[in-house]
């Protein structure tokens, strides 16, 4: 596996890293229950490196039943008190409960627009876009403030970026990796 040139921030003794670089990151996406997930582990991210996200990705998955948006929805005050002393993942009493106001605002937008994707298209236009070396863009900035005025909470455009390379709407491989779509 780490015959490959990869991007330089793919920790290569970690072999979850390198698949989520090999498989997922930049890859698109857009299946509805992957949105979720991958905006539910970017809000987590929020201070902390992806590779630790990463590497508690099972437990999330299996302290947020699966990443079931209308399980999480419902969560009350001993779940999240759970979750808080849920030593296998990010135990940020603020990130569990921005988890759960997100997961009530991303179902409202699935019922507003019919699903998250096409809430998506109508900033990507389904296009995706190519470059590297950037934190924040336009497109990261006009998402973020309208997910932030919907309620979301840890949806910075930094972290929206993060959301975008995860799910593929932005491919930013290195030049030198064996990813890079180029131009």
């Amino acid at each position: 596996m780490s015959e490959r040139s990869r991007c330089k921030w793919c920790n290569l003794k970690n072999t979850a890293y390198i698949k989520y670089h090999d498989e997922e990151w930049g890859v698109p996406n857009f299946d509805e229950q992957y949105l979720f997930e991958m905006l539910i582990l970017e809000s987590f991210q929020a201070g902390l490196s992806w590779e630790c996200v990463l590497n508690k990705r099972e437990a999330f998955r299996k302290a947020f039943d699966g990443f079931d948006a209308e399980k999480i929805a419902t969560y009350d005050d001993d779940k999240i008190t759970e979750l808080q002393n849920n030593k296998d993942i990010i135990r940020n009493k603020l990130k569990i409960r921005a988890a759960v106001n997100n997961a009530k605002i991303f179902l409202e937008i699935q019922k507003e627009y019919g699903s998250f994707r096409e809430y998506l298209k109508g900033f990507t236009g389904e296009q995706q876009i190519i470059e590297v070396n950037k934190t924040t863009s336009p497109l990261s900035d006009v998402l973020s403030a309208d997910l932030q005025k919907r309620g979301m909470k840890f949806v910075g455009s930094t972290i929206i970026y993060s959301y975008l390379q995860a799910i593929g709407a932005i491919s930013s491989h290195e030049e030198e990796c064996f990813m890079y779509k180029g131009k």
